[in-house]
């Protein structure tokens, strides 16, 4: 399933995508239902949270009957055209978890040691916006620059998960933009990280979260940008150092990851800090971000 949430009617809806139409998950179940000749329970069984959602799998196996039966050509009433629907961001995490230097290609243009371990950093909940919103860079920061990733959402509380076992706490995948002041990062005596990536609207994600049943296993997804209509980064998920389980397995020996936590789960290479000349963002640019099987991610620079 492709899962979303959009502007409905009366605020905020949980909805799902069938071609290129959203379907709201309440009103396609709550057909879906009467039609079977059963008391209407969608308001019970369809949370009006995404998180709640994905958490829940009675709701999560509703949401399936609901497009399922939303798709049949007879119920072309259940659907509204996609592009004319408003989408936002398709959850609010409760952590962002962000790997930096994870692909070895992006690692190699960075420099430095040999990573041992995961690079952890931490960008707040205030970062994140929705596909086709406007990050606002703040007047002082200099060196704005883009790095598209793979988000992983959880579904399940994960405590010291094995890593063959860890994509089993997968509820989906999402497209990400890490946004960062490179300045805060290299231009300083001690790096400020999350500091440099947590600015407001620095974390786009979207423009839905894929179930894993749609993504199959996430080791080889090409993952892409394009700046202004041009190419600027291509790389693939079979170049992380650090794959999405062992990413979960060394994450969950150390705190709990919560339904809703996302990982950010790094950049190949192509940003625009290491082109010679350095390429940092600026209002008008228009970005493009892409992982295989997931979606596309659009949003703009002012």
């Amino acid at each position: 399933m492709k899962l979303v949430t959009f502007q409905g009617a009366h605020g905020a809806a949980l909805g799902g995508v069938v071609g290129e139409s959203v379907v709201a998950l309440r009103p396609a179940l709550s057909a879906a239902m009467r039609a079977a000749g059963e008391a209407d329970r969608s308001a019970e069984i369809i949370p009006g949270d995404m998180v709640a959602l994905l958490s829940n799998e009675a709701a999560m196996t509703a949401a399936g009957r609901a497009l399922a039966f939303a798709a049949r050509a007879e119920n072309a009433a259940l659907r509204q055209p996609l592009a004319g629907a408003k989408i936002l961001a398709p959850l609010m995490p409760g952590k962002i978890l962000g790997v930096g230097r994870n692909y070895g290609d992006h690692a190699k243009e960075v420099g430095g040691p040999k990573l041992e371990m995961p690079r952890i950093f931490m960008k707040p909940t205030s970062s994140v916006i929705g596909p086709g919103a406007v990050v606002k860079i703040p007047h002082d920061v200099k060196k704005p620059d883009w790095e598209v990733e793979l988000g992983v959402v959880i579904g399940k509380p994960a405590r010291d998960v094995p890593e063959g076992a860890a994509l089993d706490y997968v509820a989906g995948y999402t497209v990400l933009n890490d946004v960062s002041a490179r300045e805060f990062q290299f231009d300083v005596p001690l790096a400020m990280t999350s500091f440099a990536k947590g600015m407001d609207g620095f974390c786009p994600i979207g423009p839905w979260i894929v179930t894993p049943e749609e993504v199959g296993e996430p080791w080889m997804l090409d993952v892409k940008c394009w700046l202004n209509g041009k190419e600027v980064q291509h790389g693939n998920t079979r170049d992380l150092i650090f794959s999405v389980s062992a990413l979960i397995a060394f994450l969950s020996r150390y705190m709990t990851l919560e339904p809703g936590d996302l990982i950010a789960t790094g950049t190949p290479a192509g940003v625009g800090h290491f082109r010679d000349p350095p390429r940092y963002l600026k209002p008008g640019d228009k970005l493009r971000l892409e992982v295989e099987r997931v979606g596309v991610l659009e949003h703009s620079i002012g």
